[in-house]
């Protein structure tokens, strides 16, 4: 059927047979949802990550994709001491299709949460439709949305349309270090990208996203008896201090661009000079050029605190998700997707925020893409998170329209990727 007339928001009968499979698969979605949120996949937890990608590598066999469990290289971690420890995470979960459709789109999402093992484990009915429980909204609801969307539509005819690459990570709630590389690579590759994390608490989806920095700053002075010969300690607390003031006076000098610092990781006894002092800062940016003024002023900053006598410092990270701003490819995409909700009855609004996701990732990679795919719900990162039940089956009914306008070629994703550069 020639469906290139029909409007975005209009359903067809392939769209209607595959909402009805979804419709009849909302209990089962619940319960696995529930279930996997019983896991506890904090970032941290690396036994639990390995167990659940087992559980993810299995569900996701019931698509026609190859699967594979990926390993990553150890993550980097700066310690309270300043001293690098490696963590080994758990592997990135990749499913690929039809590698040579015409179209071709990348599908993220993340497997961790940010509870750690022994914290929040339990699931609560609250009424109303509402659950409970950890990591059911963010992201392990979005990760059965994307797997009932993608078996709802390759049950369907306009499959050999449409080639995938699933890319689930095992650490993006703290900063996808060891899943980037594939993620990338993978998004380089498509034309569009999915991602399932949660839309907002009030059912809004993502318009821009800042980027996001993270560094750690060791600074390294000299201990000595802060009684007996004070003159001769050099204090890296103090250095450290001086730093997070300057810092901090940086907020609102540039429209949009934010910092925090978030520890400071020192000091001794009362009577030792500190000689060593760990700063947690972090920062957030609009666009590329505020990205690299924030960095610039921390580097600034240092530069203006090492001008004490006998303090060093050296620094590890920097902007680690690029800003995704609004551009003419995200707003056709946007538009697109907005018009084929309302064939469900949903009307959606884009909202700008600060909060970044593995969407900047894949924009950085060159792939327009719509990030917020995934349940309804809230209180997310707390012990307050929770689901709202039946956004399972609409989301994936949502998704599964989306793969069928794609495909159809209604979504035209070689036209909207070709927009990247105006």
């Amino acid at each position: 059927m020639n469906v290139d007339h029909i409007p975005l928001g209009k359903l067809t009968e392939t769209d209607q047979v595959a909402l009805d499979k979804i419709a009849a698969r909302q209990d089962d979605m619940l319960a696995r949802t529930i279930g996997w949120s019983k896991i506890n996949t904090g970032s941290w937890n690396a036994a639990g990550l390995n167990d659940f990608s087992k559980v993810l590598a299995e569900v996701f066999g019931e698509t026609e994709a190859v699967v594979e469990l990926v390993p990553t290289a150890p993550i980097e971690k700066v310690d309270a001491k300043g001293n690098m420890q490696g963590f080994q995470s758990g592997p990135v979960l990749r499913a690929t299709a039809r590698p040579d459709a015409p179209n071709q789109i990348v599908m993220t999402g993340h497997y961790d949460t940010v509870f750690p093992k022994g914290t929040f484990t339990e699931v609560t009915d609250l009424g109303d439709g509402r659950f409970n429980g950890p990591g059911l909204t963010d992201m392990k609801g979005g990760i059965c949305v994307m797997l009932e969307a993608l078996k709802a539509f390759e049950s369907g005819p306009l499959k050999d349309q449409l080639g995938y690459c699933v890319v689930l990570s095992p650490d993006e709630e703290t900063g996808n270090h060891a899943s980037n590389d594939m993620i990338m690579e993978a998004a380089r590759k498509a034309h569009l990208g999915l991602t399932f994390e949660p839309c907002m608490e009030d059912g809004s989806f993502s318009g821009a996203r800042k980027g996001s920095a993270v560094w750690d700053v060791i600074f390294q002075g000299k201990s000595a008896h802060a009684g007996r010969e004070p003159e001769k300690g050099r204090s890296a607390l103090m250095a450290a201090s001086d730093f997070a003031l300057r810092i901090e006076a940086l907020t609102d000098a540039r429209e949009g661009t934010t910092f925090n610092i978030g520890s400071i990781d020192g000091g001794d006894a009362v009577n030792v000079v500190p000689a060593l002092c760990v700063v947690r800062l972090g920062a957030r940016a609009p666009d590329a050029p505020s990205a690299d003024w924030a960095q610039a002023q921390v580097d600034a900053a240092l530069a203006e605190v090492l001008k004490r006598d006998g303090i060093t410092a050296h620094t590890h990270g920097g902007f680690y998700r690029p800003p995704k701003p609004r551009n003419a490819a995200q707003n056709k995409l946007f538009g697109d997707v907005a018009e084929t909700a309302e064939a469900l009855g949903i009307t959606i609004q884009f909202k700008d925020t600060g909060g970044v996701c593995e969407g900047n990732n894949v924009f950085a990679a060159g792939t327009p893409n719509i990030d917020t795919l995934g349940v309804r719900g809230g209180r997310i990162h707390s012990s307050e998170e929770f689901l709202v039940a039946d956004s399972l089956s609409e989301r994936a009914g949502l998704a599964t329209l989306i793969l069928h306008r794609i495909a159809e070629g209604r979504i035209d994703a070689k036209a909207i990727k070709a927009l990247m550069g105006k």
